[in-house]
């Protein structure tokens, strides 16, 4: 499911910036940029993650803006670059070389030049987490809309093979008519009427016609969208229930299909397979 949530929090010294963007995935990737001065709390960051973001291809990024832009400003050792600078010297004109750049390679030397980015305080940590915690209740908040929505359409759906289903139970009024009629006239042309076995053509009809009996396909069809109807009324995430059922939905929309034996009711089923197909591919982005 897609999702996006933004969100930035400053204390008048630095000022955190989090986004956060997601596709479909059936499990959850993540994806961090961090900038060098957090890079320690990725760890972090990435259990909060996995604790309030269900499945999704996540990338989170966060900026950092100080408002003295000097606060992580290297610092240089003045006294060391000194000490560094004058045994280079006394070396240099020991040997009776001049050609080497002294005050470059004593600023290379260990310790003269000191980062301050490498860690934040507790302070910035606060102003951190603050806006990453933000940004991830925009995220969700995305995700529950664009749910309800989703909710709605597979709702929708469903519903409308309800519908069919009725339309089948009404042309099934006349289904069994035709099939008998259709039977009957092609013995009387095969065979001659006089030559039918009455009786025996009663039997043969009996059990051909229980072969294509779809009572039991409608009535689980109709169990399965009531079901999957009322799993949205539940408060825990069912994107694989609600796969489950689609399942068990389209069987039952197959049999119907292959017994159906009447041009109207296969027209019908096949409406009904459209409606299924819409309803799986829109449950690939549900939780």
């Amino acid at each position: 499911m897609t999702g996006y949530g933004t969100a930035s929090q400053e204390n008048g010294k630095v000022k955190y910036s989090v986004e956060i963007k997601s596709l479909n995935s059936k499990f959850l990737e993540l994806n961090l940029r961090l900038p060098k001065v957090v890079s320690d709390k990725e760890l972090t960051l990435r259990t909060e993650c996995s604790k309030l973001i269900e499945r999704g291809k996540v990338n989170l990024n966060v900026t950092v803006e100080y408002t003295d832009q000097t606060a992580k400003a290297s610092s240089i050792n003045a006294d060391l670059l000194k000490k560094y600078y004058g045994q280079l010297q006394q070396i240099a004109n020991e040997l009776n070389d001049t050609n080497v750049n002294l005050f470059e390679l004593a600023l290379n030397m260990p310790e003269v030049v000191t980062n301050n980015d490498d860690t934040v305080d507790d302070e910035e940590s606060s102003v951190l987490m603050d806006a990453f915690y933000d940004a991830v209740k925009h995220f969700n908040t995305f995700r529950e809309d664009e749910g309800n929505v989703l909710a709605q359409d597979l709702k929708k759906r469903a519903e409308l093979i309800l519908t069919y289903l009725s339309e089948v139970e009404d042309l099934e009024v006349e289904r069994i008519p035709l099939i008998r009629q259709r039977i009957e006239q092609f013995l009387n042309d095969s065979v001659g009427k006089e030559n039918v076995d009455q009786n025996r053509f009663e039997q043969e009809l009996v059990y051909y016609i229980d072969k294509l009996d779809v009572t039991e396909e409608k009535v689980r069809l109709r169990s399965h969208c009531n079901y999957f109807l009322k799993a949205f009324d539940s408060a825990d995430s069912n994107g694989k229930k609600l796969g489950f059922i689609s399942q068990e939905m389209g069987r039952e929309i197959n049999t119907l299909g292959s017994k159906a034996n009447h041009a109207g009711i296969q027209q019908i089923v096949v409406r009904m397979k459209e409606e299924l197909e819409k309803i799986k591919e829109q449950l690939l982005n549900v939780l």
